[in-house]
């Protein structure tokens, strides 16, 4: 019977420490004769720490705690690959500058690294800036170019430790005396073309090991393949395409494999593709194709991921189903800051992975002696570098299974223990260059302070304490994702990525909601009683207030899956815009209601004696709300909450296309607690309720979300009329830009620009319009984009797999055509296109693409949708990029992708942007962590989501009390 991978669902949602509680009540503790011999073999190593491996001398030397590795792990990444001088120099000056490579000088024992230490001491002092000017001085006297060369080489010799060979011929002839797995470097494919030519490179390593002796087969070298590498999207909701397109690839590499008895293992990936692993394995296991003596297919199994015990099982009744013995490797884990970062940011109830080393190592163990009682139909691979868990292992067997050591780690550790069974290492291959994120993970997972590779050579460290038995470590768990802010709970999310979660939204139905359009009459009808309402919810009070919104929060969160429905149908937003617009409304309400619980209370002021001074503030009156289209929800709850919870009552006029979602969102808030009168919804056309309320005195403020033009005819508007001067909060949008450097990561890059240009179709006000390249790079980064722009997915709302959905409206979609008609007309260069397929004919759909004005033009105007203009600039005119962009008056997001801190800062002091980004996409401003927007063009602030924003929406008031004509000062008179 084949296995079905679908029975293989790993519960993780439950709290981390139940999930913990429940793991180390299956744990047996260690007895005390495995950590006897730990100690013993630890002890070992540090009397002979002059024999350890250059790579672990390096760790130790610069662990991640210190600012000069994180110096040296930043030039390491990225130096190789800059193309030009004045990059460099910009990247070691702010990098090197001012650090102490002194204190490192001549403590390790390993010459590596006091050779790289006494270079980067050099260095520091050559490019150390100080008021006189002696970078210039120096820099005249040595030369820059002495000064690149020698950083370059040094990062050159660094690589060379960490990489076993630079291609697989070289890497053989360094394997003559060890049993290697080799990890062609690269990480996941961005483009077919990346895919291609790692297949290329995979065929070629098996080309190479093809050729080796006959003889058994865990004696013989092996490779390690990544199926992101072999596919550009290699994620759950693609799997029809991998079907086709990814399984063949992998097929022939394995029949290749088989044929000649060389073992292949699937390497590790991230949590939301682990499902795929399997069912890949599942169907290679079963392949008919594949020579069915062949014991040689492996799977790399993390032991800190909450599933890893589910995966052994299901990897022992595969190899029982299939007849086929199999490899799996167990891991501690590769991707742990990556995969807590997710979890945060989905806003799931529980991590995938412990957060505990210990409950890691405990998981480890379980998971070891699993494999070990598998011996039948598995060959185990234990990849560990703790003589702990080593030594709990070989309490196991003598036999059957195999250690397992990453390159230039753990050396000495196995060479001491001399375990019974054979020790394979774990080797990178490949090009320098192509070292960089290999090299960033490695150091990141094994140079932390908590890492055993650390703690072993550290003598302050006692030997009892790094062979405790883990399960009586007594640390705590991280904090739940939801917990991230504190007392504020983080907005619960999905992970649509896993069945169970996706199936929930999709069972859930669009909520029926009906709409008529507000009339003239209808609408000054509501300001009415919202006028009359407002003397009583001002007196509420603010903690009333609070907690009604809190309610709100509560209710909408129970119904994410229905909102979600709603959005994709009326808004066209895809299910994984839809759920982020639903947490931001959420974390809006409950922001919002978090600051208004402080906010009531009468503060006392100083004065002289014989008077008082209070203060408090209140709501103003009846607030005109104006919501737009592309974040209905969101920017909706977002404006009719603030102003709530303030003590006004609230006017909301959802956008004309989206009103159903307006009112669906009004609904809840009554269900909550907000009388009706204080709070009305008015559907309807813009111009006709506009021109009802706007100029009546009894509008007390207004808060906008759209284009520049409406917010200015609105600001007339309000100033034309008699009475109170009215206040205005806009936010009015962007031509928001990107500046890239040549020592940006060209993968990091792909991935935001890809997201920030056409998530959401590019209809969000902070979406990427003008992408300004280093020309150094530019010519590589575009032919990067354009084959990722090839695999995005254009499809219904509604369906899991697309990636740019429709856009609002027919309309919508026919201005920006236009608009394209018009600069192609004027000499503009279509750079790519995202294929449009059976949508090309629906009037709403604009196919993602990428232009190059004339003349390297900025454009002149926001384009609302899925348009990327491309502008390059040469090295040394970033501050004129700079002002270029600020020229075009607008301020409401930009960005810069570079590893100098120079040009980070120098970036960050000019551009006139009310958020600025570093390293990352533009889009998806998270509430009370980035409040977001801009001033200029871009609006009047202050920013939503942010401290300031309910002041905008208060008045306040004092009292001012003279005691003395009521007799004088009581408590004066009394102390006397």
């Amino acid at each position: 019977m084949h296995t079905d991978t679908h029975l293989f669902t790993p519960d993780y949602d439950v709290a981390d420490l139940d999930y913990a509680a429940a793991l180390r009540a299956d744990s047996q503790p260690l007895d005390q004769s495995v950590r006897d011999q730990a100690a013993h073999w630890v002890q070992r190593v540090r009397d002979n720490a002059s024999d350890e491996g250059p790579v672990a001398s390096l760790l130790q030397e610069y662990n991640l705690s210190s600012e000069e590795g994180v110096a040296l792990l930043c030039i390491a990444e990225c130096i190789l690959r800059i193309p030009d001088s004045a990059t460099v120099d910009s990247l070691l000056q702010s990098k090197l500058s001012g650090l102490d490579w002194r204190a490192h000088s001549g403590r390790a024992e390993s010459w590596f690294v006091n050779a790289s230490t006494a270079a980067l001491l050099v260095t520091g002092k050559i490019v150390t800036p100080n008021p006189k000017g002696a970078w210039n001085s120096l820099v005249q006297r040595v030369g820059e170019p002495v000064v690149r060369v020698m950083v370059r080489k040094a990062v050159a010799v660094l690589g060379g430790q960490f990489v076993y060979g630079r291609d697989i011929k070289a890497a053989l002839k360094s394997a003559k005396k060890e049993i290697c797995s080799f990890d062609m470097l690269g990480e996941a494919a961005m483009t077919d073309a990346d895919a291609q030519r790692y297949l290329r490179s995979y065929h070629d390593a098996l080309d190479a090991l093809c050729t080796q002796p006959d003889q058994p087969l865990h004696q013989k070298q092996g490779l390690s393949i990544k199926l992101s590498a072999l596919h550009p999207r290699f994620n759950p909701h693609q799997k029809d395409r991998l079907d086709v397109e990814l399984y063949p690839r992998v097929q022939g590499l394995v029949i290749k494999a088989a044929q000649h008895n060389v073992p292949l293992c699937i390497d590790a990936e991230e949590t939301e593709r682990l499902l795929l692993q399997l069912d890949v394995l599942a169907k290679l296991a079963h392949d008919p194709a594949i020579t069915p003596s062949w014991e040689g297919l492996g799977l790399a199994i993390q032991a800190y991921h909450k599933g890893a015990q589910q995966t052994v099982d299901f990897v022992a009744d595969l190899a029982r189903d299939s007849g086929r013995r199999l490899l799996p490797r167990l891991v501690k884990g590769a991707y742990w800051d990556a995969e807590v970062k997710r979890a945060q940011t989905l806003g799931l109830d529980s991590y995938p992975v412990f957060t505990r080393k210990a409950d890691t190592d405990l998981n480890y163990l379980i998971c070891a002696r699993k494999m070990m009682e598998a011996r039948a139909v598995m060959h185990p691979c234990f990849a560990t570098h703790n003589a702990l868990t080593v030594a709990a292992i070989a309490a196991l067997g003598s036999d059957g299974y195999e250690f397992q050591r990453l390159h230039g780690m753990g050396e000495s550790l196995y060479a001491i223990a001399k375990p019974k069974v054979g020790v394979r290492v774990y080797a990178p291959v490949g090009p320098h260059r192509d070292l960089l994120a290999y090299l960033v993970r490695r150091l990141l997972e094994n140079g932390a302070n908590s890492s055993f590779v650390h703690q072993i050579a550290d003598d302050d460290i006692p030997v009892g304490a790094i062979c405790q038995d883990p399960l009586n470590d007594t640390s705590r768990a991280m904090h739940a994702p939801h917990d991230l802010f504190g007392a504020r709970t983080n907005s619960l999310g999905f992970d649509l990525d896993r069945a169970p979660h996706l199936a929930r939204v999709q069972a859930a139905k669009v909520p029926a909601v009906t709409t008529v359009d507000t009339s003239a009459s209808e609408a000054r009808a509501a300001l009415e009683r919202a006028h009359g309402a407002f003397g009583s919810w001002n007196g509420a009070g603010f903690e009333t207030r609070s907690q009604i919104l809190l309610a709100a929060a509560d209710l909408l969160e129970s119904h994410t899956a229905e909102a979600m429905q709603l959005l994709a149908d009326e808004g066209g937003r895809v299910l994984a815009d839809g759920l982020s617009e639903v947490r931001e409304a959420v974390d809006f309400l409950r922001y919002y209601a978090m600051q208004a619980a402080t906010m009531g209370a009468v503060k006392v002021l100083p004065g002289p004696t014989g008077e008082d001074n209070h203060y408090w503030v209140e709501g103003k009156g009846v607030f005109l709300a104006i919501a737009p289209w592309n974040f209905p929800l969101a920017i909706f709850l977002g404006q009719v909450s603030a102003a709530l919870v303030a003590g006004n009552t609230v006017l909301a006029k959802p956008a004309e296309a989206t009103p159903r979602t307006g009112l669906w969102a009004v609904g809840l808030l009554h269900q909550a607690g907000v009388p009706r009168d204080v709070l009305q919804c008015l559907p309807g056309e813009g111009p006709v309720i506009g021109d009802a309320l706007l100029g009546d005195s009894r509008i007390a403020g207004v808060a906008f979300t759209g284009s520049t033009a409406t917010a200015k005819r609105i600001n007339i508007q309000l100033a034309q009329r008699d009475g109170p001067i009215a206040t205005l909060i806009a936010e009015t949008g962007g031509i928001n830009a990107m500046v890239v450097d040549s020592s940006a990561l060209p993968e990091q890059v792909t991935r935001d620009v890809i997201a920030g240009a056409f998530q959401s179709a590019g209809q969000r006000c902070s979406a990427l319009r003008v992408l300004c390249l280093q020309e150094d790079i530019a010519d590589a980064q575009i032919e990067m984009l354009t084959g990722a722009m090839q695999e995005l997915r254009i499809g219904q709302a509604s369906d899991p797999s697309t990636d740019v959905g429709p856009m609002i409206d027919a309309k919508a979609a026919a201005g920006i055509r236009r608009y394209l008609s018009a600069i192609d007309a004027n000499g503009a260069q279509l750079l790519a296109e995202t294929p449009l397929g059976v949508f090309g004919d629906d009037p709403r759909y604009v196919a993602p693409q990428m232009w190059r004005l004339a003349d390297n033009a900025m454009p002149d105007r926001e384009v609302f949708g899925p348009v990327l203009h491309i502008v390059t600039y040469q090295s040394d005119q970033l501050q004129a990029t700079i002002e270029r962009i600020n020229d075009l008056g607008f301020a409401l997001t930009a960005g810069i992708h570079t590893r100098s801190d120079l040009r980070q800062a120098q970036f960050a002091r000019s551009i006139h942007a009310g958020n600025v980004y570093v390293n990352r996409n533009q889009i998806g401003a998270v509430v009370g962590s980035q409040p977001f927007g801009g001033h200029g063009l871009s609006g009047t602030g202050p920013k939503a989501g942010g401290p300031l924003y309910l002041t905008r929406f208060i008045q306040e008031r004092t009292q001012s009390t003279d005691t003395t004509a009521a007799g004088g000062n009581a408590a004066l008179m009394a102390g006397g």
